[in-house]
């Protein structure tokens, strides 16, 4: 995977991963993973819209195709101070909250299986912050077709981890979020969003849950989207890092952190250490940088 296309990917997989104000306390970040949510089948047969399957089926000239699926698995952070569970410490002048986070998990075809976890960063002698992940299982199924002179290359991601539960916060722990694929061709893809007349047939009949496939970087490359893109999409040049909401315009999101109170952005910091790298990231920005936000013609 090529460096433009992972930047990409990644602004896909962190699409909605906390949005502005960037804190625990607002209401838009209180239900989180929004996107791409591959759940539990327990959790799924309650809750039919929270799908526990992914399918992208794309055309390729090759059959000889690579496929990479990638997810977010969600982190309890955990506070604990002398053993005791905490929902706030401060740390050597230093803010913290329990919350959660999340890891990146990347795999191909075959088997899923993470095993459950935890490690422990230890603040001081007294305090602690516990991260903990439960067991993940599931299978990635990549199955290729004769088309006429082309191939259909069909991609099936299922979850199969055990659950049993009605809260969707814990069967969130058990799902595989912001899942993605990337597939690349030895030979070219067609476009599903303006394919050629004489493919028109055969990209309708193509069944795509859960995901958007699009052409990114080149033809040799689709990205299997939770979002809908165009094809050949571009992160601009003048972003100066992910805000986890490509929906807004950088400049207002940049202009709105620089706006928080003093008490804002502390909270902004001490919820999650992806929030610290924004704010930070704005508070290093120039006059320059600023103004390149406001747009350029090409």
């Amino acid at each position: 995977m090529t460096d433009p296309v992972r930047t990409l990917a990644d602004a896909v997989l962190y699409e909605g991963y906390i949005l502005w104000p960037y804190t625990r306390s607002a209401t838009k970040n209180r239900q989180r993973w929004t996107f791409g949510g591959v759940f539990p089948q327990a959790h799924s047969a309650a809750h039919p819209d929270d799908r526990s399957e992914l399918r992208a089926e794309v055309i390729s000239s090759s059959p000889v195709v690579d496929v990479r699926v990638r997810f977010l698995q969600v982190v309890e952070r955990q506070l604990t101070l002398d053993g005791r569970h905490v929902d706030e410490l401060t740390v050597r002048h230093e803010r913290y909250l329990s919350w959660d986070e999340a890891v990146e998990r990347e795999v191909g075809p075959g088997p899923l299986a993470i095993a459950a976890g935890n490690d422990v960063e230890q603040l001081d002698e007294h305090a602690a912050i516990n991260r903990s992940w439960e067991a993940l299982r599931g299978t990635v199924e990549v199955t290729v077709e004769p088309a006429g002179d082309l191939f259909r290359v069909a991609v099936m991601v299922r979850n199969e981890t055990s659950w049993a539960g009605s809260v969707r916060e814990d069967a969130l722990r058990r799902t595989f979020c912001s899942t993605h694929a990337v597939l690349q061709s030895e030979g070219e893809f067609v476009s599903l969003t303006d394919p050629p007349a004489r493919l028109l047939e055969d990209v309708r009949s193509c069944e795509n849950i859960g995901c958007w496939p699009v052409l990114v970087g080149d033809a040799h490359t689709m990205l299997a989207a939770p979002i809908i893109l165009s094809d050949f999409p571009e992160i601009a040049p003048e972003s100066p890092g992910d805000l986890f909401d490509a929906t807004e315009i950088d400049r207002m999101l940049i202009l709105n952190v620089m706006s928080m109170t003093p008490e804002e952005q502390a909270e902004m910091r001490a919820t999650d250490p992806r929030a610290r790298q924004i704010l930070e990231r704005c508070e290093s920005l120039t006059r320059d940088d600023l103004l390149r936000l406001h747009g350029v013609m090409r």
